[in-house]
Parts: C-alpha cells; structure tokens; sequence
C-alpha cells in the first residue's frame, strides 16, 4: 500500500473516515469484551513530542501496546531534534526504524517537513494549526450517541484555533453547518479555511450560535503555547463560557463536547461540562478506540 499520512482532517476521503469509524466500532468491542487483538504485533510506533500531552499520549502508547505493537516515547528535548538536527534527516532516520510515527509539535510545517521525508505513515497528534486526531474522536463520539453528523449543526464557542480549523475541514466532508463564535481579534486565518462559506455562519453573540445546534463545542482560552497572552484573553474572551444558559439554546438533545483539559468557570460551567448533555468523557476514552483503527488502517491497510 502506498505511504498514507494523516497531517490534517481533509487528508482522508468520507469512505475511508466511515471505514476508519467502523473498524474502531469492532476494536473498542472487543477491547470492552476483553478479546485479545494483535494485528499490530512485532510493530513499532514513534510518539515524538515537543507539546506536552496527558490524552495523547497515553491514547497512542496504550493503543499501540492494545495492538500488539511496541511504542517508543521521544521528547525533543531529549533527543537530536531538540539540538537542531534537521526535520528532514529525522524523518529519514526515524522512518527506517519504525512502522508509524506520531507527531505533536508546535508548527504544521514541521511535521508536513518530516513527512515528506518519511518512509512510513506520519499522523498528526498536533500542531498549532491543525487536531485532526481530536476532532475524528468527537465526531465518532457525536454518531455513537446521536447516530450521523450529516445536515446537523455544531457551535464552536472560543478563539479560533487548531481544533476549529479540523472541524471546518470535518464539515466540508461529512457535510454539517458550524456555528462559530469568536471575541474580537481572535477570529479566523481565512488561508487556514477551506470549507465553502456555505458550511458555516459566523455569530458575534456566542449565545446565538448556540440556537438550534446539535453540539456545542470549546477549548480553553489558553492553548498550549500562548500562556503569556493569558491575562489579555481573559478579558477578550468575557461572555464566551458556555453554561447552562447557552446550552438551553441549543436543542433539548443537544451535546457538550471539549477536548480536555478543562478550566471550570472559564470556557465552561461545572454545570455543563459535569451536567447530563456532557460527553467530554467518552470523547476522551474514543480517543483511544479511534486512533487504534486509524493506526490499524495506516500500518496494514484495509481489514476485510
């Protein structure tokens, strides 16, 4: 099978997300039904890191050894990368190590570098500009409890950041409407948007585009990597926590989803990210059953 990275969401067609979906249906059964499933055996996957992770990478190295596979954990801090080893020699070096590699660094740049320098699959566990890993979770997540995402409409409530630009490029192909609602000055790359304006509407009320969606979507105010701006988003971002007053917004069998980690009183209320309509936390278990299948598909291709 020729080399399939997954860098960003538009990286797969909707056959093979509903393939991928499908198979992470039968691996996270069989995981909950305790049956032994090692078709990774005798692989190996490389997690390198330069953003620090709690979700990622326990997902991938549980996921990997789940699989039968081994996965080795490397931080650029403590390796040839963080000494200003080119990403294209790394790519190549790493790559004829390994089955898979996993990447989760700061600029989409780098890791689109070191793919096209790698002789094996690379995903993308996240970068400043894209989560396509998350975002495959959370619309898993949406379809096991509300069944297909098609013609439904989702809020995104916050700053415009990586998550966002995956769920664009998640509208484009499962074909559903966002909601965006974003405070001044923290609106959108349009060269990071390519979903036709007709999947999304922009609102400068966030309690507005909560009217009528079927998921309600945030992040916190402060990414990874912008922590010295903290001060000035919390003022930026007065009015856009969801609670319970924009989820009455929304429809009575709407869902709550954030990808963790959460500042109650913040982006969210305790009330609604602990409250009925909250999924946050099978969104957070699908991460594992989600990237299984997809490190399944990439490694050894389709399951018959």
């Amino acid at each position: 099978m020729a080399i399939k990275h997954f860098l960003q969401f538009s990286d797969f067609t909707l056959t093979e997300f509903e393939y991928v979906m499908q198979r992470a249906r039968i691996i996270k059964q069989r995981f909950k039904a305790y049956q032994t499933y090692h078709p990774l055996l005798d692989r190996t996957l490389v997690m390198v890191f330069e953003k620090n992770s709690t979700r990622t990478r326990l997902s991938f190295e549980a996921g990997m050894h789940q699989l039968g596979g081994a996965a080795i954990y490397l931080n650029t801090r403590d390796s040839q990368l963080g000494r200003g080893e080119p990403v294209e020699d790394a790519g190549q070096v790493m790559s004829r190590m390994c089955d898979i590699i996993m990447i989760r660094t700061f600029e989409q740049e780098m890791i689109e570098k070191f793919a096209a320098n790698s002789r094996v699959p690379v995903v993308n566990g996240l970068t400043n500009q894209h989560h396509p890993c998350q975002v495959l979770a959370d619309v898993f997540t949406y379809i096991e409890h509300r069944g297909s995402i098609t013609s439904k409409k989702v809020a995104w409530i916050g700053d415009a950041n990586n998550m966002l630009y995956s769920w664009l490029q998640a509208a484009q192909i499962f074909n559903f409407h966002l909601h965006i609602s974003t405070p001044k000055g923290y609106d959108m790359d349009m060269s990071l948007v390519s979903a036709d304006p007709s999947q999304y509407t922009l609102f400068d009320n966030p309690s507005d585009a909560c009217a009528g969606v079927d998921l309600v979507n945030t992040d916190v105010w402060t990414s990874m990597g912008y922590e010295a701006e903290n001060q000035a988003r919390l003022q930026a971002f007065d009015g856009w926590i969801v609670d319970e007053e924009k989820m009455a917004r929304a429809n009575t069998d709407a869902l709550f989803m954030h990808c963790l980690p959460a500042h109650r009183g913040e982006e969210v209320s305790a009330g609604v990210i602990d409250g009925p309509q909250s999924v946050v936390w099978d969104e957070a278990e699908n991460r594992l059953h989600v990237q299984k299948a997809l490190l399944e598909y990439l490694v050894v291709g389709e399951i018959s």
